[in-house]
């Protein structure tokens, strides 16, 4: 086969190629039927992965990479990340009134949209930042300055659990407590 007739890959697939971290080879092969140069040089227009970091990271990208080369896996990915991430969302939202880990699972379901999802890999790294400055700001306040933070923040819960089972479950802690207390 003559190598100036061979037909470069496609622009749009080159392109795409790109996107997902993949560097695209334009060289064109020798002749070699098989597009290798003495077995050093890849096919023209053949994706070639693009150096990755070793580790759990570099492992969970190639993997993820794999799965979004064929458009089946691609959507069918797009569906999970999606359902996965509703499901540890709704759940800390359910338990953002109650004391414990809401607001960290709602953090950690936008971290799993993230992975597929560029509005809300945006949205983490808006929150990551926020909680950041927040944090610095507290921590560079006086001992009781966050003694009094942690005062509001207390009361703050206690009044969010009282309320939730005094309306949901018919329990008022604080009349139970009252008229313990009266009678004992």
């Amino acid at each position: 086969m003559d190598p100036t007739t061979t037909a470069d890959p496609p622009k749009g697939a080159a392109r795409a190629a790109e996107r997902r971290g993949y560097g695209v080879s334009t060289e064109r092969d020798s002749g070699d039927p098989r597009g290798t140069s003495g077995g050093t040089a890849s096919r023209a227009g053949a994706a070639v992965p693009a150096p990755r970091r070793g580790g759990w990271r570099g492992r969970v990208n190639t993997t993820l990479d794999l799965i979004r080369a064929n458009p089946t896996g691609r959507i069918t990915l797009k569906i999970f990340i999606a359902i996965a991430g509703a499901i540890v969302v709704t759940v800390g939202i359910a338990l953002i009134p109650l004391p414990g880990p809401g607001w960290l699972l709602v953090i950690a379901g936008l971290g799993i949209w993230a992975v597929e999802f560029h509005w809300a890999r945006r949205l983490l790294g808006f929150t990551r930042r926020h909680v950041q400055a927040w944090t610095r700001w507290v921590t560079s306040r006086s001992f009781p300055v966050r003694f009094v933070l942690g005062a509001v923040g207390l009361v703050f819960v206690a009044t969010v659990v009282w309320l939730s089972l005094k309306y949901s479950l018919g329990i008022d802690l604080v009349a139970r407590t009252l008229h313990y207390l009266a009678t004992h």
